[in-house]
């Protein structure tokens, strides 16, 4: 079963590092889904078969709050620029709207494919690091 807590907390891991290092290091976005799966599926107390679709799920919702936070930002820009060129602002308004949903859904499904193989790093972490902690 899905440990839906493990779940939230991955997603919101996953949208935060994916915009941070979005803006500070481009190249480096992708490892905001890994790491979000991956930290969902360790903390989590879900079984192993459901690693796959706990890391997937973690690559949707995060992408989904990227998105949506992508939309609201251009969505104020359209409306300053909407109250100062009437017909502008329509054009870009529409233009922030198509261009919000179609780079939502890439991110959702790249975020739930890289969720779903941080989920499955996560759990071999969490099965096979069991007893294998270094004793001084």
């Amino acid at each position: 079963m899905v440990d839906w807590k493990a779940v939230g907390v991955g997603s919101v891991v996953n949208a935060v590092l994916s915009i941070v290092l979005t803006i500070a290091f481009f190249p480096l976005f992708f490892l905001g889904p890994i790491i979000g799966g991956l930290l969902a599926t360790y903390i989590g107390e879900g079984d192993k078969k459901d690693a796959l679709a706990e890391g997937a799920l973690t690559g949707i919702i995060g992408g989904l709050i990227i998105g949506i936070l992508f939309i609201a930002g251009f969505g104020a820009l359209s409306a300053i620029i909407g109250l100062i060129f009437a017909k502008i602002g329509i054009l870009a308004g529409a233009m922030t709207l198509i261009a919000g949903v179609f780079i939502t859904v890439v991110v959702m499904f790249l975020g739930a494919v890289l969720g779903a193989i941080g989920g499955v790093i996560g759990v071999e972490i969490r099965e096979n690091g069991q007893g294998n902690e270094i004793e001084v």
